[in-house]
């Protein structure tokens, strides 16, 4: 068992773009959270997502202060999420992701998948948009369909981001026909099952949960590219298609993100062939949610996060 780490946050600036036992130990403040592990999942809405989604688990490797945003981590793990729940179906997989968020505690979460709609879409608050993604009857490309035809109602255009989709620069709106599979199976499979735990915040949403003092685990939103684009990393040609091996552009790539990566995290031998040889470059993904989503909550402005009038309604992108 990883080693009990007490962790807070310094106050910061309030410029937001730059900002993000068996028994649950309880926590005030975000603040005051206990975190010993943190984990980076790199999701896939897809009918075999176990295929394509990864997990990493970071180790810390001593104390740190949530307001670090140089923290020394160990690769302790790093699996596609498929083999851990047992089978690569969707159900599989979301089943165990929500089974282990909600069971382990002390840990930090970066899921890289949009955790919430524009407001623009005029579907309510953040729990109304989980309970819409619940009760839609019809795939994921058809919620997504629907949110089309209802941007295009309201705003005479198919499509609006998020504010922090642009403020991070994220590679998609959050209904876009390439992420809607990731929007609709994350929000409706994984956060609305974790959303009434009491031993998971969900950020931005739920800071005032945390006050309340009866949670653990942290979950929030990742995005690997918008992170790679923050450290002015290539954020592109670091991922092959089609299942083929990644080829020499692709492997170059990857050795200069890792250059970087590797200031912050260690990474085995084993696991970075790991990491070099995955064709879809999904491993090296899940330790960019995780570590990102870390940087991005160590250089959070929470107060001023959740008093924002669209965060707490549309979700943050920590990164």
């Amino acid at each position: 068992m990883l080693p009990y780490f007490k962790f807070i946050i310094f106050p910061r600036s309030s410029k937001l773009v730059n900002a993000t036992n068996s028994r649950p130990k309880r926590f005030r403040r975000i603040d005051d959270a206990a975190i010993g592990t943190v984990m980076g999942v790199d999701y896939s809405g897809a009918a075999q997502s176990g295929r394509t989604a990864w997990i990493a688990e970071l180790a810390a490797a001593g104390p740190l202060r949530v307001a670090d945003d140089e923290p020394s981590f160990r690769l302790a793990s790093l699996h596609p999420l498929g083999r851990l729940a047992g089978g690569d179906d969707r159900d599989s997989v979301n089943r165990y992701l929500v089974d282990r968020i909600a069971s382990q505690s002390k840990t930090f979460w970066g899921c890289d998948f949009p955790f919430g709609l524009p407001i623009e879409l005029n579907i309510g608050d953040w729990q109304d948009q989980l309970s819409h993604a619940s009760e839609f009857d019809g795939s994921a490309k058809e919620f997504g369909q629907s949110l089309v035809e209802r941007t295009e109602q309201v705003l005479g255009t198919k499509h609006v981001r998020r504010t922090t989709d642009r403020e991070t620069q994220t590679p998609f709106d959050c209904y876009h026909y390439r992420i809607i599979y990731q929007t609709f199976h994350g929000m409706r499979d994984v956060l609305a099952e974790l959303v009434a735990h009491r031993n998971v915040v969900v950020l931005p949403f739920q800071y005032d949960q945390a006050g309340r003092g009866v949670a653990s685990s942290i979950l929030v939103e990742a995005c690997p590219s918008s992170t790679l684009k923050r450290l002015e990393l290539p954020h592109q040609r670091y991922k092959q298609s089609g299942g083929k091996p990644p080829e020499d552009t692709h492997k170059r790539t990857r050795r200069t993100i890792l250059k970087t990566v590797s200031k912050y995290v260690q990474i085995s031998p084993h696991r970075r062939r790991v990491i070099m040889n995955d064709p879809g470059g999904d491993a090296l993904d899940a330790v960019l949610a995780g570590l990102g989503a870390w940087l991005g909550v160590a250089r959070a402005d929470h107060h001023a996060i959740q008093a924002h009038p669209r965060y707490r309604r549309e979700g943050f992108v920590y990164c």
